[in-house]
């Protein structure tokens, strides 16, 4: 099965889901289309991520523990491994990810694949920044996206 809850953050509602004991998804709106076919129910592990993420909002978390299952493509997936190794508090470019996964001219790539992230915040890919340091877009807004690094920032 796979079930849904709210949690309600600084940065607004977030959108939580579980499937097969893992956390799926983390999305922003609650129209997201990722989230059909997930029933409203917490589970304990809703009620973990919820509690972790309280956590990392009050600035005493700066990492996650909980089992992820993001689907994706074969190389989305690259991507995603790749942004949770960026640390609390640091930024990277879309460039210096497409190089780490030896894909060097496929920042455009990695950008598609940082849009389609279905687990936002837990696979930061708001530490993601353009080659120029930037902000550009963020599925929660660049209001949320300049939040989060700040956040980051005064606690790293």
């Amino acid at each position: 099965m796979r079930y849904c809850c709210q949690y309600e953050s600084p940065i607004g509602t977030l959108y939580l889901g579980e499937e097969n004991g893992h956390l799926s998804l983390l999305v922003f709106a609650a129209d997201d289309p990722r989230l059909q076919g997930y029933a409203p129910q917490t589970t304990p592990l809703l009620e973990e991520a919820k509690k972790e993420l309280a956590e990392y909002f009050a600035g005493r978390r700066r990492t996650f523990e909980l089992p992820l299952q993001a689907r994706g493509t074969e190389f989305q997936k690259r991507v995603w491994t790749e942004l949770q190794k960026i640390n609390y508090g640091k930024t990277c470019s879309y460039k210096d990810i497409a190089e780490r996964i030896d894909c060097p001219l496929g920042s455009r790539a990695v950008g598609l694949a940082n849009n389609r992230n279905p687990i936002s915040i837990l696979i930061p890919c708001h530490r993601v920044l353009s080659k120029d340091g930037k902000l550009t877009g963020y599925a929660g807004g660049l209001d949320a996206k300049r939040y989060l690094l700040k956040l980051e920032q005064s606690h790293a």
